[in-house]
C-alpha cells in the first residue's frame, strides 16, 4: 500500500485542488493511504473530512509583514508546527508528501525531506507563492499550471499540468437549460454572472451598487450577482423594493457548476482556481485581480490570459469607473465575446488531476524496489 500526505490549504483556492489531486490518487490506484495536514483553524479541517479524508492539523501561522510582537507567537507556532511534523511523518510512514501550497504545506514538507521523503509540489499561480519557492531546492517534482515558471524553480523538476478543478464543473457547459432554471433566469436573455466567492468582493460590490440603475436599462440581458455572506443582508436592505428586475442578489451560489453554466460573460477575481475553471468552461471573462494578495499574483494570472487574447482585465482600483462600460461593450459585441471564449478554450487542461496524481505515483514505484511491501 501506498502512503501519500497531501499538505496546504488555507482558502479553497489551495483545498479543492487539493481534495482534487486526493480523488483522482484513488481512482488510480484504490488502495492508497491519504492523510492531509492543513493548518489549525483554517477551513480545510472542515472541509476535508467532509470529503472523508482524515486531516491532522499544524499551529502554524504567516509571519506579519510589519515588525510586531506577534511574530514571536508565529515563531513558536512554527517550532511546534515542525515537532508535530515529525511526529506525523515518524507515525504515518509516507512514501511522498504533495504540497500544494499554503502555510502548512511549509513543516512538513521541510521535515519529509529532511527524512528523505519524496516531496513533489503543486504551484497553481504564475507567480510562485512563498512556501512552494522556499521548498523548491528539495522537492523532486514541481506541477506547474503556467509557462515561464523555471523562473522560480529549477527547469529540469517542472511538469506543466494545469490546475486541478471539480469535477462537477466538467459537466457545466452542457447544463444551459438546468442553470436557467435551478437561479429563476429568463432562457431568451444574456445572462452576466458577477461573483466575488463565497465571501464577496468589496471592489465588485461597490461597482454593481454604482450601476445598477444603468443595469436595469439594459435589454436582454440579466444578471447573477453574488454578492458573498459579509455584504449580503446590508445590500439586500439597501436595494429593498429598488432592486432592478433583471437583477437578482445572492449572498452565496449553492451550485456554482449550474451558475457557470447560465453565464455568458463572468465578472470574477483572478484567483488561479477561477481561472481554470474559466478556461475549461470556455467563458468570456472579465477580472480584476484582488489587490490583498501575496507578489499581486492575481494580477500576474490575468495578465497570463490577456497576453493571448482570452480575457479582458480591469484594474481593481478602475472597476467602480470602466465595468458597466466593458460589460456594455462585450454585450454589444458577440464577435469579440467569441474570440475570447475560443482564446481562452486554447488554453484549457481537462485531466490535470490525473496528471498530477501520475506523477506522484510514478515518483513512489521509482522510489520503491519491485516487491517492496510497507
Amino acid at each position: 500500500m501506498k502512503r501519500i500526505i497531501v499538505s496546504g490549504g488555507g482558502t479553497g483556492g489551495h483545498i479543492f485542488p487539493a481534495l482534487s489531486i486526493a480523488n483522482a490518487l484513488k481512482r488510480l490506484d484504490p488502495d492508497v493511504d491519504i492523510l492531509f495536514v492543513g493548518a489549525e483553524g483554517k477551513m480545510e479541517m472542515e472541509k476535508v473530512p467532509e470529503a472523508g479524508y482524515r486531516i491532522e492539523g499544524l499551529p502554524v501561522r504567516g509571519l506579519k509583514r510589519k515588525l510586531t510582537l506577534e511574530n514571536i507567537k508565529v515563531l513558536f507556532n512554527l517550532w511546534k508546527s515542525l515537532r508535530k511534523a515529525r511526529r506525523i511523518i515518524r507515525e504515518f510512514h509516507p512514501d511522498a508528501v504533495v504540497g500544494v501550497g499554503g502555510y502548512a504545506s511549509g513543516p512538513i514538507g521541510r521535515v519529509a525531506t529532511e527524512a528523505g521523503i519524496p516531496l513533489i509540489l503543486q504551484e497553481q499561480n504564475s507567480y510562485a507563492g512563498v512556501t512552494n519557492k522556499l521548498l523548491a531546492k528539495k522537492a523532486c517534482r514541481i506541477c506547474v499550471a503556467y509557462e515561464g515558471m523555471e523562473r522560480f524553480f529549477g527547469k529540469e523538476k517542472l511538469v506543466f499540468t494545469g490546475n486541478p478543478v471539480r469535477k462537477d464543473l466538467l459537466q457545466a457547459k452542457e447544463q444551459r437549460e438546468e442553470g436557467i432554471a435551478f437561479y429563476g433566469l429568463d432562457p431568451a436573455k444574456k445572462t452576466v454572472l458577477v461573483t466575488g466567492g463565497s465571501l464577496g468582493a468589496g471592489t465588485l460590490n461597490k461597482a454593481m451598487v454604482k450601476y445598477l440603475e444603468q443595469v436595469g436599462k439594459w435589454p436582454n440581458v440579466q444578471v447573477l450577482w453574488q454578492c458573498g455572506g459579509y455584504y449580503y443582508e446590508n445590500l439586500k436592505t439597501q436595494w429593498e423594493g429598488k432592486l432592478p428586475e433583471n437583477v437578482k442578489l445572492l449572498a452565496f451560489l449553492k451550485r456554482m457548476d449550474l451558475a457557470y453554466a447560465a453565464a455568458d460573460i463572468v465578472v470574477a477575481r483572478a484567483g488561479a482556481g477561477t481561472i481554470s475553471e474559466l478556461c475549461l468552461l470556455e467563458k468570456a471573462a472579465v477580472l480584476i485581480p484582488s489587490p490583498n494578495v501575496a507578489e499581486d499574483h492575481q494580477t500576474k494570472n490575468a495578465r497570463a490570459l490577456v497576453d493571448k487574447g482570452a480575457a479582458v482585465m480591469l484594474k481593481d482600483n478602475e472597476a467602480e469607473e470602466k465595468l458597466e462600460t466593458i460589460l456594455a461593450g462585450l454585450l454589444q459585441n458577440p464577435d469579440q465575446c467569441e474570440l475570447l471564449t475560443q482564446n481562452i478554450a486554447k488554453l484549457a487542461i481537462r485531466n490535470s488531476d490525473e496528471m498530477i496524481a501520475g506523477e506522484i505515483l510514478k515518483v513512489i514505484d521509482r522510489r520503491k524496489k519491485p516487491g517492496q511491501q510497507r
